[in-house]
């Protein structure tokens, strides 16, 4: 049974990834910082879990020996998030030092300390990036820039890694309605769920984790490069659909970008 590490398990995407995997007959290692949360999603599906701050090292080595020895067939990145729409020229250097933090460091602290055995018995790195790791928008500068470095982790490591047995897959969300992206970017439910208001069925968790599992699930022989994939009412990161009486989301029209 292949055994998968999933991060950002505790809620959005990464939960969901860790329900379909499992449903589909994988062994999922689900890792987040809420200990809580993975201690009842174990309990609903099976998984095993370990907390864990993945900006932190000691806890990226704690992930690892708590894998031990057995062999793993993948990671999938889905840890991350936004913060703030600041423009700018007045940005919150705060902010920007934490989405990157969470959005790349991280990944990268966990992609090298599990590398170097994909590169010795095969094994998949999936990226959840974003329609903001291709995209730019007024007031997403913060975001956009930390999701276009994480994509650079993995455009890289696709370069850097030909010929081995190792697949780099890409997947990047539009607008997808989850229980906290926009909530903790925004800092309040209320705007977040304006967001959402008046668009015709947003993407959700489970439309994203089953594309993650069925580029997991493809012949080893193929590699899903990239999946970009939006909501039909969305046609870039400023051009949504909405109806008529739709209110305004509080926040810039042009920074509705990859809402995950």
């Amino acid at each position: 049974m292949a055994r998968i590490v999933v991060t950002g398990a505790s809620t959005g995407i990464g939960e969901a990834t860790v329900r379909r995997l499992v449903d589909e007959g994988y062994s999922v290692v689900a890792t987040a910082r809420r200990q809580e949360r993975l201690i009842a999603l174990s309990e609903q599906t099976g998984c095993s879990y370990f907390a864990a701050d993945l900006t932190v090292q000691e806890d990226i080595d704690g992930l690892v020996e708590f894998l031990g020895q057995e062999p793993v067939a993948g990671l999938v990145n889905v840890a991350g998030g936004a913060l703030g729409q600041d423009p700018v020229a007045s940005g919150a250097i705060a902010d920007w030092q934490r989405m990157y933090d969470i959005n790349v460091i991280s990944t990268l602290r966990l992609t090298q300390a599990l590398l170097p055995r994909f590169r010795e018995h095969g094994g998949d790195l999936v990226f959840l990036t974003s329609t903001a790791a291709h995209e730019t928008y007024p007031g997403g500068a913060g975001y956009t820039a930390a999701k276009h470095a994480e994509r650079m982790i993995a455009n890289t490591l696709r370069i850097e890694l030909v010929g081995e047995p190792v697949r780099i897959i890409e997947v990047a969300p539009g607008m997808v309605k989850t229980e906290e992206f926009s909530k903790n970017r925004l800092g309040g439910e209320d705007a977040a769920e304006k967001v959402y208001q008046g668009v015709a069925e947003p993407l959700v968790a489970e439309d994203i984790a089953d594309i993650i599992f069925w580029a997991l699930s493809r012949p080893k022989h193929v590699n899903i490069d990239l999946v970009t994939v939006r909501p039909v009412a969305q046609a870039n990161s400023w051009t949504v659909a909405r109806s008529a009486d739709a209110p305004e989301p509080e926040l810039p029209r042009t920074a509705l970008d990859s809402i995950k």
